[in-house]
């Protein structure tokens, strides 16, 4: 995504910047800016910022709020395609969060945003207080499909005209009948952001990179070590990460609980934004005043 010529309408863009912290250009809008927590916010793949459009203004000005886009996805400029997996992304969003002075109290995780999270609670040096994962992405796919799919997406990534298809042949329709698919109905407004990011290559080719490049079995591992308290949200009706896996992720947490939102799916913070808003001030403001 181009900033020049894209960001015209761009939900919250009056909280947009951008920060050079190799080897990526980031884009990252901030506000609220005081006393209040300090919330990272963390899309999943194939999505932005635009994903919190309409949480973070419900937060501010109680929250000191941060939200990025990650490597090459929306308008963060990708500086190494190599670095496109989720080790290496917590790694680069470790060293922006030095570079920024920004020690967040909790961070927010959207699906595999969630795994990221999760990855930076046990590897940064101060972690933070709290994790909120939305419907995380916490589970390889079973059975031939946990070896099929990433060698899939691993041969689609190598293809430079892949995202190219991707980006020409998207439609209005085509990225309903996507959206419908996670068990989410989100309105037109959002559905139109998501055409735009889904039409362009540059966005496509990260998103497939990323793809090819996920490993969770690492984190899986690790997530006993994980000491902070965690509140997963699923949705009953995601269709593309199934509750269940929430429930099973907060029994491996020790201080971890599942609440679950049976209307909403995939998409819960977008479809339900106040209600998200709600669990995340409640959940953050316990970790502020304990301090």
């Amino acid at each position: 995504m181009n900033w020049d010529r894209d960001s015209r309408g761009w939900p919250n863009r009056g909280w947009s910047r951008f920060a050079e912290v190799r080897p990526h250009r980031w884009h990252i809008q901030e506000a609220g800016a005081g006393s209040g927590p300090r919330l990272l916010f963390l899309h999943g793949a194939g999505a932005s910022t635009h994903s919190w459009r309409d949480v973070l203004p419900r937060l501010v000005p109680g929250h000191h709020v941060m939200a990025l886009d990650l490597p090459g996805q929306g308008f963060t400029r990708l500086g190494n395609r190599m670095r496109c997996g989720l080790g290496a992304m917590a790694e680069d969003i470790a060293a922006l969060l030095a570079a920024e002075g920004f020690r967040p109290d909790a961070i927010v995780g959207h699906s595999a945003g969630a795994a990221i999270a999760l990855r930076l609670a046990i590897d940064l040096e101060t972690p933070p207080g709290r994790i909120v994962a939305i419907n995380g992405a916490l589970q390889n796919f079973p059975g031939v499909a946990g070896v099929l799919f990433p060698a899939l997406a691993r041969l689609l990534a190598l293809n430079p005209l892949t995202a190219v298809a991707v980006a020409r042949t998207t439609t209005t329709a085509s990225v309903r009948r996507l959206i419908a698919s996670t068990g989410s109905q989100i309105d037109a407004a959002g559905l139109g952001l998501y055409h735009r990011l889904i039409t362009d290559r540059a966005h496509v080719d990260a998103t497939l990179a990323m793809m090819a490049q996920w490993q969770l079995s690492g984190l899986l591992a690790e997530l006993p070590r994980v000491a902070m308290p965690v509140l997963f949200l699923a949705g009953g009706r995601d269709k593309a990460v199934p509750p269940e896996t929430s429930d099973r992720a907060a029994g491996r947490v020790a201080a971890g609980r599942c609440r679950l939102y049976p209307e909403l799916g995939h998409l819960m913070h977008e479809e339900d934004p106040t209600a998200i808003a709600v669990e995340i001030a409640a959940f953050a403001g316990a970790r502020a005043s304990a301090s």
